[in-house]
């Protein structure tokens, strides 16, 4: 089962889930405002993904937080990943044990098609 993690009013979430249905492909949606991911997840997710593709530097939580002053560094960026979910780049995409994280529809193709 692919399971999708993000809010239904993000661009690339909503081109992400279009995509999945457009190929007829079954996914189960996680909307992280409601229901936020677990700590573990989260850590599971920077890990698999890298800390710097999880972590958003350039959505409105992150400017609103003034992050960018704290210059954080990687476990900076995790702890507040945990705290804040919303900092992360959407949307998180769990399959066989992997996951991949933002909308790119050929990297898509390539793997769910």
């Amino acid at each position: 089962m692919i399971k999708v993690y993000g809010i239904k009013t993000c661009n690339s979430v909503r081109n992400a889930l279009k995509f999945f249905k457009d190929n007829n492909i079954e996914v189960e949606f996680s909307d992280i405002r409601k229901d936020a991911p677990s700590a573990q997840s989260i850590t599971t997710w920077a890990q698999k993904a890298g800390i710097n593709i999880a972590f958003n530097s350039k959505g409105t939580k992150y400017r609103t937080l003034k992050l960018k002053e704290l210059n954080l560094d990687d476990s900076g960026k995790l702890e507040w990943l945990i705290k804040e979910p919303m900092l992360l780049k959407r949307p998180v995409i769990e399959y066989n044990d992997d996951v991949m994280i933002g909308f790119n529809e050929e990297l898509y193709k390539e793997t769910f098609l």
